[in-house]
């Protein structure tokens, strides 16, 4: 038997290579076959072929219809030990149409057989390609081809495991809401639970990775991913049974991933048991010390986003194996744990696709994870805030990481400073003590992401509520331009967020300030926020401009210098197509001007604004007949100057008679209201 050499002098090299082209089909596959031997195990092969410009030649042969199938599977075991290589190997052969060529041999041997050598080999390189991480999902994700290619991952394993890290790779690259229903709709659903079942681990793992991916924030394709079944077994009772303690670690991850993943998308509610006792259980244990890096990363990040939304699912997992300690231990001990190495293919949930083969990076990727756990389990409750914040350590490693430089670390830290600012307690304590407006500042004004200044801004929002005592240090550290600098960017989440912190800036504000918010923001940009398509921002502009004008002496200079822009947009809104909840907000705004001195001329003057008060009063809402009588009570208090006058052109208009009529109301505040104006009149 002939023992071909391992490495080629040049000669040799040269010849063979020419032999790709010739026309001879024999001494093609002999030179295919060689060329096989020379690249099997070297790195450094691999990359001189492919620089070579062999693949181009290799295509040719693969594509053609006159070549028989024998050569054709040498020519895709050749490709596919090139793209077992560098991931830049696998991305020249992408970059050389590797993919389609691939995908039309596929369609080729839809009728045959899908146990053929041919078909494995083709399945593998696909695999191959798509483990590197460098491949798009399939072409256009064509229903044909998804089709084609979910038929072929029934049988046999060696198909099914291609199958199925083709799917759950080509899903992580791309989670669209529409990529996920096409791969439903060609029968995804059913193949992934068909694989679960598999006696053989490499299959069953990578496809729960699809189902995670494929069932990722998407509410339609969840629900029908937890009424499929096989083997007389639901979708999500075989994911309760893959996290059982026997099974290997990566799998019962895997398994707890796809169960979250199915309960945020409101396939399962968090009291379902298989998510309060089962998935959130495994997550727990899984952070515990005597794991592996690998596996209390990704955990954690999974917990957090399992607990992230659902107070019973925090408390739970608050008063579950001593976690909030547990967590404190991520941010102290970060090396300790026996062996790091993540397993091959897939590693961890959808969430974050990390790397576990650098150990300097090991602890920043726990601390981000704990972070995240705090966030979560404090988002809501007020005893489990308290209790994270008397962890050791944690505010300072909070400030600590807000200036850290990897942007992850950052934004984890801001979340948890999020979280922990809903307390009233903490915000006039601890966040004073340690006085975290001045890096959080730092973070607003220095940050290039877009999602990092998002919370951020969210965060501040909380710290310039009247209470709090770092409002006046932001005031001081340029808040006011800065916030009304982010009223201006295209996305939304700044433009609420940025509204909102105003709204906070102003509420019992001195004039200084609203003069300032008044000066830098602009009465352009006020019209362009009240027509803003987020209605939220709508309605935080309409607070900020309530809280502007509050205070008798605020009210006057305000609608003195501004007067015929606010009446303007109060009239805008009015006269919009907005709900009732919209409109009441415009009405308060007008009831305050109505409470200033001079500012109810703006109202009085304007008989068009006073119709509409009239409108407000018998329209049948009780909320907005409550604010339009309110208006009215201000504008004619009779201890006020002017009020006779007042009174009696409101008296000559009908809101008299109005006001008598509305006494009939059942509706005791309303009542109130109403019985309050009539008073004045007389």
């Amino acid at each position: 038997m002939e023992v071909l050499p391992t490495y080629m002098d040049v000669e040799h090299s040269r010849a063979y290579i020419d032999q790709l082209y010739s026309n001879d089909s024999h001494k093609c596959f002999q030179a295919v076959s060689e060329l096989k031997f020379a690249v099997i195990g070297s790195v450094r092969e691999k990359g001189t072929i492919i620089e070579q410009g062999v693949v181009v030649r290799l295509l040719q042969i693969l594509r053609s219809s006159e070549l028989d199938i024998l050569l054709k599977t040498e020519v895709v075991t050749v490709l596919n030990s090139l793209a077992k290589g560098l991931p830049e190997h696998a991305s020249s052969l992408v970059q050389a149409g590797l993919l389609p060529a691939l995908w039309e041999q596929i369609e080729t041997c839809a009728g045959g057989s899908g146990t053929s050598a041919y078909t494995q080999m083709i399945l593998c390189c696909l695999r191959s390609v798509y483990r590197q991480g460098c491949a798009p999902p399939p072409p256009s994700w064509d229903h044909k081809l998804l089709t084609t290619l979910i038929q072929h991952g029934y049988h046999p394993p060696s198909n099914q495991e291609c199958v199925a890290n083709i799917l759950a790779h080509a899903c992580k690259v791309s989670r669209t809401c529409e990529q996920q229903q096409q791969l439903v709709d060609a029968g995804g659903a059913d193949l992934v639970a068909c694989m679960l079942c598999s006696p053989v681990s490499r299959v069953q793992l990578p496809a729960l990775h699809c189902l995670a991916a494929m069932c990722y924030k998407n509410e339609r394709v969840s629900s029908i991913l937890a009424t499929k079944s096989y083997g007389g077994k639901a979708v999500p009772d075989l994911l309760v049974g893959l996290m059982a303690r026997d099974r290997p670690r990566d799998m019962q991850l895997a398994a707890a991933t796809s169960l979250t993943f199915l309960h945020r998308a409101g396939a399962l509610s968090a009291d379902d048991p298989k998510i309060i006792f089962k998935t959130l259980q495994c997550l727990v244990r899984m952070c515990r010390r005597d794991r592996e890096v690998w596996e209390r990363v990704e955990a954690a990040n999974t917990l957090a986003y399992l607990t992230e939304v659902s107070t019973e699912l925090q408390r739970t997992a608050a008063m579950t194996d001593h976690l909030i300690h547990t967590m404190n231990d991520y941010l102290k001990d970060t090396t300790s744990s026996a062996g790091a190495s993540a397993p091959q293919g897939i590693c961890g949930s959808p969430i974050s696709c990390r790397q576990y083969d650098n150990p300097s990076t090991w602890p920043e990727l726990m601390l981000e994870a704990a972070l995240k756990v705090y966030a979560s389990l404090g988002a809501n409750d007020e005893d489990i805030r308290q209790r994270v914040i008397k962890t050791d350590g944690l505010m300072n490693t909070i400030v600590t990481s807000l200036s850290a430089a990897c942007p992850a670390v950052q934004l984890a830290a801001v979340r948890c400073l999020h979280s922990l600012s809903r307390s009233v307690h903490t915000l006039r304590t601890t966040f004073q003590d340690h006085m975290v407006w001045r890096p959080l500042m730092t973070v607003l004004k220095t940050s290039s992401s877009e999602e990092l200044v998002t919370v951020a801004s969210s965060t501040l929002c909380n710290l310039l509520l009247e209470f709090s005592p770092s409002k006046e240090h932001i005031l001081d550290q340029g808040a006011v331009e800065f916030l009304c600098g982010l009223t201006r960017r295209p996305h939304p989440g700044l433009r609420l967020n940025a509204v909102w912190a105003l709204m906070n800036m102003a509420f019992q504000a001195e004039h200084r300030v609203k003069v300032s918010i008044l000066h830098h923001l602009g009465t352009d940009q006020i019209f362009r926020l009240l027509s803003d398509t987020d209605v939220h921002i709508l309605m935080k502009t309409l607070g900020l401009l309530r809280n502007l004008l509050s205070t008798k002496g605020h009210i006057d200079q305000i609608m003195q210098c501004h007067g015929k822009e606010i009446m303007q947009a109060i009239i805008l809104i009015l006269e919009g197509e907005h709900s009732a909840e919209v409109k009441e907000q415009a009405l308060c705004i007008l009831a305050n001007i109505a409470d200033g001195d001079m500012a109810k001329n703006a109202i009085m003057s304007n008989e068009d604004v006073l119709k509409k008060l009239m409108n407000y009063m018998v329209i049948p809402n009780v909320k907005l007949q409550i604010a339009a009588t309110f208006c009215i009570s201000n504008l004619i208090w009779n201890v006020e100057e002017g009020a006779a006058e007042r009174q009696n052109k409101l008296r000559d208009m009908g809101v008299y008679k109005l006001l008598q009529n509305l006494m009939t109301t059942t509706d005791t505040a309303l009542f109130d209201k109403v019985k309050t104006a009539l008073q004045q009149f007389h």
